[in-house]
């Protein structure tokens, strides 16, 4: 399934150029984990909050590409000063569900914006993610098939909020939603799919 994580391998070589740096700079892969984290609670808070909203809702691509950026780097660096951990794995997960409830929920309070199907194409979203997660449990690699992983759905959110700050009509922003969500449930039957497909289960 086509996903815009199939870009993963040369996104990372363009940001490799910054491994080097933290790695000098001896910072850990759990700390750009909290960063990414940081980051986005931040943001999100702002959006929901800020009388500028418009300004940052055309910042939010951009702020959206420094969050993939920290989240490929802390993988990478955990991998180049071999500081891979379970808690560092578990953290990695959980930062990244809170980071999109912290980016995604205060768009359910942006005018022209459905509240409830905001709040469903979060909900989707994070179901698709635990999908992948519980792939885990039964033997199977991690998922992240598409088609709307966790780098779409920041393409998505990004392109929604440009849509909203150009003053865009709801008719057309609702349908967006809508398509997200639609292509986030899918992406948890595929999800399951694939992890049923390879999963190799214990014997009794």
């Amino acid at each position: 399934m086509i996903s815009i994580y199939q870009l993963k391998p040369r996104f990372q070589r363009l940001v490799s150029p910054l491994l080097h740096s933290l790695v000098a700079s001896g910072v850990t892969p759990n700390q750009v984990t909290l960063a990414a984290l940081f980051l986005s609670l931040v943001y999100g808070t702002a959006i929901a909050w800020s009388p500028y909203q418009a300004t940052m809702l055309w910042c939010m691509p951009l702020l959206l590409l420094l969050r993939m950026a920290l989240n490929a780097l802390d993988g990478m660096l955990a991998n180049a000063t071999r500081q891979k951990t379970k808690l560092g794995a578990m953290l990695n997960e959980l930062a990244d569900q809170l980071s999109d409830a912290c980016l995604y929920l205060p768009f359910a309070t942006l005018p022209s914006v459905s509240p409830m199907l905001a709040v469903l194409v979060l909900f989707a979203g994070l179901l698709a993610e635990f999908a992948g997660v519980l792939a885990l449990s039964i033997g199977a690699p991690r998922g992240f098939e598409g088609p709307m992983g966790k780098s779409d759905r920041a393409f998505c959110f990004g392109l929604l909020a440009l849509l909203i700050a150009a003053g865009v009509s709801a008719v057309w922003l609702n349908a967006l939603l809508m398509t997200m969500l639609l292509l986030s449930l899918w992406t948890v039957v595929n999800r399951i799919r694939r992890a049923l497909r390879f999963s190799v289960l214990p014997t009794p």
